[in-house]
């Protein structure tokens, strides 16, 4: 099927509540595109949809801020809040300590929150458009408060350990009573495979992880396969042969 109707450059604004200002002039497309940026704004990510006949269709979510949430004020944590100022994120540091939670620690954050992990994250409006990374001082804390994320609306929990520590901690959700859909959301062990050691580089790791969840990317490289390095050195080659 090709869309006649549609042009180069036309655009829709999709509210909400699913109200449309503007057109694409195809009733069905149109449809469809309503329903799917829907979805995604509540996330406030991006996606290109491909069409019948080629080309794409770039929808482009507009939301509050991504907010990410540090539950645990460590080395990897403060490293993290650095990359995230810079991405434009609202920031929110917990710790049961205060040295670890504290606008000198912290100095650009939103906000930080002294006290038990799940009483603290309570105080924070997480939505689906919240980022939450559980990076505490202990498997015990570990417990508390992925269990306290992923009770929340956060559309993403990550927990930074050892796939160990992760079975361990998704034992005791299932014994809980939370969700089989909801534990396989949790992102653990947090972050890709950069094969970082050091805070910063693991904060990296994990940022990048979040960013790709956020605009829908698969965490590839994007350089050329051999597919098109051969073509374009067989081409090279028989221009030679010519002269």
């Amino acid at each position: 099927m090709t869309y006649a109707k549609l042009e180069i450059g036309d655009k829709i604004l999709v509210r909400r509540d699913g109200t449309v200002k503007g057109s694409l002039g195809e009733f069905d497309l149109e449809r469809s595109i309503v329903v799917r940026a829907q979805e995604l704004m509540a996330y406030g990510r991006c996606e290109f949809v491909p069409i019948d006949g080629g080309g794409e269709i770039f929808l482009e979510a507009y939301n509050t801020p991504p907010q990410l949430i540090l539950m645990g004020g460590g080395h990897i944590s403060k490293a993290l809040s650095g990359l995230a100022e810079n991405l434009g994120f609202s920031i929110f540091v917990i710790d049961d300590r205060s040295e670890f939670a504290n606008k000198e620690r912290f100095p650009s954050v939103t906000a930080t929150i002294v006290g038990p992990y799940d009483q603290a994250l309570s105080q924070i409006p997480v939505s689906t458009n919240s980022f939450i990374v559980v990076a505490t001082r202990g498997h015990q804390y570990d417990d508390l408060a992925t269990e306290a994320a992923v009770r929340s609306k956060a559309g993403y929990v990550g927990l930074l350990g050892s796939k160990r520590k992760s079975l361990l901690i998704f034992e005791k959700l299932f014994a809980n009573g939370i969700s089989e859909e909801r534990i396989k959301e949790i992102s653990a062990p947090i972050g890709l495979n950069i094969g970082g050691r050091t805070p910063e580089e693991i904060a990296m790791s994990i940022m990048a992880e979040i960013l790709m969840w956020r605009f829908g990317g698969d965490g590839k490289p994007m350089k050329m396969d051999q597919r098109l390095f051969k073509k374009a050195k067989d081409k090279a080659t028989g221009m030679l042969a010519g002269r």
